[in-house]
C-alpha cells in the first residue's frame, strides 16, 4: 500500500474548494430529480379558477374554440397511481401543454366533455375534454373519434 501526501497552500485548498462546490451545483442543476415531474412545456395559459361551466366554455374559446355550451358528459376519474404506456402517451400530450399528470396520481378530477363546432369537419364530431381538480385544469385534450381519429393538447395547429 502507497500513501501519497501533498502540502497545498490555503490559496490552493479553498479554489479546489470554491471549484468543486461550483461542479456539485451545475450537476444538481443538470441531473434530473428522482421524481419525473419536470419536462413540461413553458406555457403562458391559465389554467387555474376554473369554477364553473362558464370558465370551462371561456377557457376553451381562449383557444379559439366555440363548443356546444353544455357538456356532452361529466365524469369523475381517478388519475391512476401507477402509468401504463397509455397514460406515458396521454401524460405526454400533457406535459408538452404546460401540465403533467402525474403530480395527480390517486387523485379523483372531473372530466368534462363538450363537442366543438368550428374544428374538423361536419361527418367527424371533434371534442373537448377538461379534466379539472380543485379549481383548476389539471389535463385535457382536443380529439375525434372514428377513421379520422387524432388527439392532442389545447394548442394545436388548426384543420
Amino acid at each position: 500500500m502507497f500513501i501519497y501526501t501533498v502540502k497545498a497552500s490555503k490559496l490552493k485548498f479553498f479554489a479546489l474548494l470554491l471549484c468543486s462546490v461550483a461542479v456539485l451545483l451545475t450537476l444538481a442543476a443538470v441531473i434530473p430529480g428522482a421524481e419525473d415531474f419536470g419536462d413540461v412545456a413553458v406555457v403562458t395559459y391559465n389554467y387555474g379558477n376554473i369554477r364553473t361551466n362558464d370558465d370551462r366554455v371561456s377557457f376553451l374559446k381562449s383557444f379559439g374554440y366555440e363548443v356546444e355550451t353544455e357538456p356532452l358528459e361529466v365524469k369523475e376519474v381517478k388519475v391512476p397511481e401507477k402509468f401504463d404506456s397509455v397514460y406515458e402517451r396521454y401524460n405526454d400530450v400533457q406535459r408538452a401543454q404546460g401540465l403533467n399528470l402525474k403530480r395527480y396520481a390517486g387523485k379523483t378530477a372531473m372530466r368534462y366533455t363538450y363537442r366543438i363546432t368550428n374544428y374538423g369537419s361536419p361527418e367527424s364530431a371533434t371534442y373537448a375534454n377538461l379534466l379539472v381538480y380543485d379549481g383548476s385544469i389539471i389535463g385535457g385534450d382536443v380529439c375525434a373519434l372514428g377513421e379520422n381519429a387524432f388527439i392532442h393538447g389545447f394548442p394545436a395547429e388548426r384543420e
